[in-house]
């Protein structure tokens, strides 16, 4: 039963432009709704973060660069950010609305899954991931919530820049992620690149192979412990009979040490594709015991969608079918804030990190701990896919190494006692010239910490003069920028106000200008077919006007502005000329007009005179001119037709002889033929007898006047 959910947004306007249809899904983050862009005339999800993200005063800037620099992302494979700003209190994303589920729900629904179905669905993410690193973006919080499937089965990759922008407006004691698929150096607070993406992907992978997650505990913190001090084994410990190229790919993507994972998306990509395309139809179509299990207790032998997901993250909305409103909740992984401050247990020791830094985590008691022979806690099981002969003799040498750097070569005895105190001044000597350097290093050489200067709209060499003053080295980026002008820069990775050590890179963004598209062709097509092709060209619907046409029906686009092919930024204007049809022209009446004249007065509004070949009495209208016309009012269009009747004047009928007639009789008898009837009486006509009649015995037109003497 679904349960009706109140939200004072519902039913609103946000930003003057965007009507909340209902609401969708509600995270750790934010809330996501249905909405419709009223400009555009368009759906979209309209993801409105949480009041506590927007209190510092710096966030709105923040989050307006992270949603730009995502917005420039355009990939099959990518949600695709539309517009962020503020109304009020809320702040809000605009972001593609696509219809279907999460790999989430796939998880939830169907368990472990076979290795060909997990690396189908995979690819496609790493495909994404691929091409945001290209474009210089790291997502940080990779999850099966946020992997979209479209019910036409497109899979796309959602919350892009999301996570960053709110990681950098949180306190310095907090870390946002989902823990369960956070990467070491995330839960250390090191910086995070690609490869933190890299290791998220490895762990998903890991659940859907297996139909569970590597690391788990009864509180955040003790699996973040597990995802520094311990190594994801291998998929084929719950999986028997899992290709040995799969296993290796899972612990590649989860290294611990960054330096041992994939560079980027693009990297794990071909790898991938190379395994899927080398492994034979046995070991993709391996069913794991999790999968056979739950076949076995199915009713029905296979495990069927019986309804909908109830959640919903951003840019996805439920199935067409379900028009009532959910009560949805945020998942059983939502985004989790673990705080670096706090010691819950023994393993966590203060760390001379400074502020805002994650405790350091213990380390193993005994060298030999990271050389051991299980090898599913071995490390370098995480390294680049290769022989196991090969890593087997890498971790024998290894620990060789070890244990013979552990052992005495010769025995120390007491010895001279002036030895032993020249032998500490050596060691106290060389403990203060390195504290000395440590010191310079972290004080005031490149480790120290500085603050990136603001360079926003300055040129490279002003910027790169202002982080070189501020002891920073700089590296430069181009990027498309809407607001800033091309050769102007954007911003920096890291963001400027942010402290870092100076030894650490920072990156400039330098803007290309403004991305331009060429506007799409829309004349000749309806109205409703140029909204649709300006909404997927993601180009706003300006002024339309309306026009008479002799030669398009109406509703038909005649000319647009700018004309198509002109490049132009999204979201640019274009305005339309659209078809009213034909001008209407009012039908003149041209009866008892000479037919010359007629058809004359016709041609000149437009229409076409036609003259029906048969003509006819009547007494009122001359001979040769219109009695009548068809149609005789209303309105026609250009070259439409008028049917013209001709008289042929009045009909003659015979005048017969009264005479000797009483007056009377005469008189009904000529009116009878249509006559009209004078009487002239002489001596005021007393007998009442037609002494004379005129005409007589001829024919006359029909309404003639015959004039009786009466006597």
């Amino acid at each position: 039963m679904q349960e009706k959910v109140s939200d004072p947004l519902v039913g609103t306007l946000v930003d003057n432009r965007y009507r909340v249809q209902s609401r969708l899904a509600r995270g750790g983050m934010s809330t996501v709704y249905l909405a419709t862009d009223q400009r555009l005339e368009r759906d979209v999800a309209l993801k409105v973060l949480h009041p506590h993200l927007v209190n510092d005063g710096n966030f709105l800037d923040r989050l307006g660069r992270e949603a730009k620099a995502a917005a420039k992302l355009s990939h099959p494979h990518v949600v695709g950010v539309l517009d962020q700003g503020s109304d009020g209190p809320t702040a809000y994303l605009v972001m593609e609305y696509i219809k279907g589920h999460t790999l989430r729900d796939v998880i939830k629904e169907k368990g472990a899954l076979s290795p060909r179905l997990a690396l189908a669905l995979i690819d496609p993410v790493v495909e994404g991931l691929g091409a945001a690193h290209t474009a210089g973006l790291i997502h940080r919080d990779i999850k099966p919530e946020n992997v979209l499937i479209a019910d036409d089965g497109r899979i796309k990759v959602g919350d892009f820049g999301l996570a960053r922008a709110v990681t950098t407006s949180t306190s310095t004691g907090a870390l946002i992620g989902t823990v369960a698929y956070l990467s070491p150096e995330l839960v250390l607070g090191r910086t995070a690149d690609a490869r933190s993406d890299i290791y998220s992907v490895g762990i998903m992978l890991y659940e859907m192979i297996t139909g569970k997650q590597p690391f788990d505990g009864e509180v955040p913190i003790q699996v973040a412990y597990q995802h520094v001090n311990s190594s994801v084994e291998a998929p084929s410990a719950d999986v028997p009979g899992l290709a040995t190229e799969v296993d290796e790919l899972v612990q590649w993507c989860t290294a611990r040490d960054p330096e041992q994972r994939p560079v980027d998306g693009n990297a794990l990509l071909s790898e991938l594709r190379h395994i899927r395309t080398n492994l034979t139809d046995a070991e993709l179509d391996l069913q794991p015991p999790a999968a056979i299990a739950a076949v076995a207790h199915s009713p029905a032998g296979l495990r069927t969608p019986s309804h909908p997901p109830a959640t919903a993250p951003a840019g996805l909305r439920p199935p067409a079918h379900q028009d009532q409103t959910e009560i949805l909740s945020a998942g059983q992984h939502p985004t989790e804030i673990i705080s670096r401050q706090s010691n819950p247990t023994t393993v966590l020791s203060a760390s001379p990190r400074g502020p805002g830094q994650f405790g350091a985590l213990a380390a193993p008691a005994e060298p030999e701990a990271a050389f051991g022979d299980d090898e599913d806690e071995d490390p370098d099981t995480a390294a680049p896919l290769s022989k196991r002969a090969q890593r087997k003799h890498d971790r024998d040498t290894a620990k060789a190494q070890s244990k013979a750097a552990s052992t005495p070569v010769r025995s120390l005895r007491e010895g001279n006692p002036r030895r032993r105190g020249l032998l500490w001044i050596i060691i106290l000597v060389i403990a203060a010239l390195l504290a000395t350097g440590a010191g310079w290093f972290f004080g005031m050489g490149p480790g120290s910490p500085g603050t990136i200067p603001r360079v926003t709209n300055k040129t490279v060499a002003e910027a790169q003069q202002l982080l070189g003053t501020a002891g920073f080295q700089s590296t430069t980026k181009d990027v498309f920028d809407d607001d800033i002008r091309a050769g102007l820069v954007v911003g920096t990775e890291p963001e400027a106000g942010r402290e870092i050590r100076k030894f650490q890179p920072v990156s400039l963004f330098v803007s290309k200008g403004p991305q331009l598209f060429p506007l799409p062709a829309m004349s000749g097509k309806s109205l409703d077919e140029a909204k649709n092709e300006l909404n997927g060209a993601e180009m706003a619907l300006g002024t339309v006007t309306e026009t008479f046409s002799e030669t398009e029906p109406a509703g038909t686009v005649l000319a647009q502005d700018p004309a198509a092919g002109t490049p132009a930024r999204r979201g640019t204007p274009v305005s339309l000329t659209v078809s009213k049809g034909p001008e209407p022209i009012q039908v003149p009446d041209v009866r008892g007009q000479e037919q010359g004249a007629a058809v004359k007065a016709l041609e000149a509004a437009g229409l076409k005179a036609v003259i029906s070949p048969e003509t006819v009495n009547d007494k009122k209208v001359p001979k040769g001119a219109v009695v009548a016309q068809d149609p005789s009012s209303g309105t026609l269009t250009r070259g439409e037709s008028v049917t013209l009747t001709v008289s042929k004047g009045p009909k003659l009928v015979a005048v017969p002889s009264y005479i000797g007639k009483q007056a009377n009789d005469a008189r009904k008898a000529l009116e009878k033929l249509g006559f009209e009837v004078r009487v002239n009486n002489i001596l005021g006509g007393f007998f009442g007898t037609v002494r004379d009649q005129d005409p007589v015995n001829t024919q006359v037109p029909e309404g003639s006047v015959v004039t009786l003497t009466v006597v």
